[in-house]
C-alpha cells in the first residue's frame, strides 16, 4: 500500500482534479478476490476499463549451458525474446489448493471478472478488459488436460497463454454483452520481474549485449515506458474495431521509435472455450471449498465464545 500511496499522490501532483481510489487486493487468493470485488461493486456503478497486469515467476531457473549455446547461435535473437528453452520455474500449492502462478497470473483475474460481470456488461454501455501478456507465452507450454501446469516446468509460459486463449473464450461469449477483451505484449522489459531471473551484475554484463541486439528486432523495449506504448494505443481506440484474435505488441526501433503492431495468436476457438468451461468448473469447487471453510472457522468461533 506504501507504493500504490506513492502513485496516488504522484497522480493527483500532475492531475489535481482526478479521484484515485485506493484498494488492496491479492489475486492469488480467490476470498481476497471476492472480497475486493464487493468493496468495488460498493463503490462504483460501473466499469468500463479493467487492467489484468498483475503477474508472477517464482524461483525462475536459467539453463547457463542452454544460454550461452544459444548467445553464440543464430537464435540469440528470439531466445532472448521468448526464452523458450531456458526458463523454468519452481511452483507451489497456495492456500486455496491450487498452482501458485495459475492462481495469480490466471484464476484470480477469471474471478475477478465473474464477479464483476454486472459493472462490465450493462445494456448500451462497452467496457473492456485488458490482460498483460508476455512473449513468452506459447502454445507448446500448455495443456488443456493440465490447465493448473502441475506437470510441467514452464508455468508462466503456461498461464500467460491460458491467458491469451482467455481473452479470444471472453470475446466469443460476451461481446454481445458490450464487453470486448485485448491482449498487450510489452516486449522485453527491464524491470523487477525480469532482473529476478539473474544477478543483477549479470544484467549489466549484457545490456549493452541487449541494446545491439535491438538494432535487429523490435521487440527489446528495454524500458517501462517503451513496454506501455501498445496499452496506451489500445486505450484510445474503439473497442468495436479491434481484431479479438490479435496481441497488440509494444515494439521499439534501433533508433528508439515507439510504435504497436497486432499480431494473430495461434490460438483455437474450441479449445478456449473448453477452457473458459474448464474455469467455471474449478471456480464452483474452490467456492464450495472456501464456504465450508468459513461455515467450520464460524462454528469454532461460536464454541470459543460459549466456553468463554
Amino acid at each position: 500500500m506504501q507504493r500504490a500511496e506513492a502513485a496516488r499522490s504522484a497522480l493527483l501532483t500532475s492531475h489535481t482534479g482526478a479521484h484515485v481510489d485506493l484498494l488492496q487486493l491479492d489475486v492469488g487468493s480467490v476470498e481476497s478476490v471476492l472480497d475486493g470485488a464487493k468493496v468495488v461493486k460498493s463503490r462504483y456503478n460501473r466499469i468500463d476499463f479493467l487492467y489484468l497486469n498483475a503477474g508472477i515467476m517464482p524461483n525462475p531457473q536459467v539453463d547457463i549451458r542452454a544460454f550461452f549455446k544459444g548467445l553464440f547461435s543464430r537464435n540469440v535473437i528470439n531466445m532472448f525474446a521468448t526464452a523458450e528453452g531456458l526458463l523454468t520455474q519452481q511452483d507451489r500449492l497456495n492456500s486455496d489448493g491450487l498452482q501458485e502462478v495459475f492462481a495469480t497470473n490466471l484464476f484470480g483475474h477469471f474471478v475477478l471478472i465473474r464477479e464483476l460481470e454486472p459493472l462490465l456488461c450493462q445494456t448500451g454501455h462497452t467496457s473492456r478488459v485488458v490482460w498483460t501478456s508476455s512473449s513468452n507465452a506459447r502454445r507448446s507450454a500448455f495443456s488443456i488436460d493440465d490447465i493448473q501446469h502441475r506437470k510441467g516446468t514452464e508455468p508462466y509460459s503456461s498461464s500467460k497463454y491460458a491467458s491469451d486463449m482467455l481473452s479470444v473464450a471472453l470475446n466469443r461469449r460476451m461481446n454481445g454483452q458490450g464487453l470486448f477483451s485485448s491482449v498487450v505484449c510489452p516486449g522485453l522489459v527491464m524491470t523487477n520481474l525480469t532482473y529476478g531471473i539473474l544477478p543483477s551484475s549479470f544484467w549489466t554484463l549484457i545490456m549493452p549485449i541487449m541494446w545491439l541486439i535491438r538494432i535487429f528486432t523490435n521487440t527489446f523495449t528495454l524500458t517501462p515506458y517503451n513496454g506501455a506504448e501498445a496499452l496506451h494505443w489500445l486505450f484510445l481506440q474503439k473497442p468495436e474495431s479491434l481484431d479479438p484474435r490479435a496481441k497488440y505488441h509494444s515494439l521499439t526501433s534501433g533508433l528508439g521509435t515507439n510504435y504497436t503492431e497486432p499480431r494473430q495468436m495461434d490460438i483455437d476457438g474450441e479449445t478456449a472455450d473448453v477452457l473458459f468451461s474448464k474455469l467455471l468448473e474449478l471456480e464452483k469447487g474452490v467456492r464450495r471449498k472456501l464456504c465450508e471453510r468459513n461455515a467450520d472457522n464460524e462454528a469454532h468461533q461460536r464454541y470459543l465464545n460459549e466456553i468463554e
